[in-house]
């Protein structure tokens, strides 16, 4: 099993910055994949950045170029940095990983509130 503890949500106007971090802990040697999902109210939960060992970091286009995903093995945490929000990317943030190279996760963290005010 792995337990994931989200922190770094929070309330931002357009065009402000928020860092998301995520402490693993438990069986992290397993996973093979990571990410960040994202869910806003009455919408499915999408996916904002993701990777797997070995390959680069993938994200849609409507984070590109202002989000950013990365990672510490040595503190088991994932971070996603995040700029230029704007209120379309108001939604509870998620960190994600999976023992497989494909299919969907297998653990989830808790989620964070991130909301951005126009």
């Amino acid at each position: 099993q792995v337990q994931f503890v989200a922190s770094g949500g929070g309330l931002v106007q357009a065009g402000g910055s928020l860092r998301l971090t995520c402490v693993a802990s438990g069986n992290v040697d397993r996973l093979n994949a990571v990410g960040w999902y994202r869910q806003a109210q009455g919408k499915e939960r999408e996916v904002v950045a993701a990777w797997s060992r070995g390959t680069a970091r993938w994200y849609p286009d409507s984070v590109k170029g202002r989000f950013t995903a990365s990672g510490d093995d040595r503190r088991n945490e994932l971070y996603l940095q995040m700029n230029n929000l704007q209120p379309e990317d108001t939604g509870l943030y998620f960190c994600a990983a999976r023992e497989d190279l494909s299919g969907p996760p297998d653990y989830w963290g808790q989620g964070t509130q991130v909301t951005v005010s126009s």
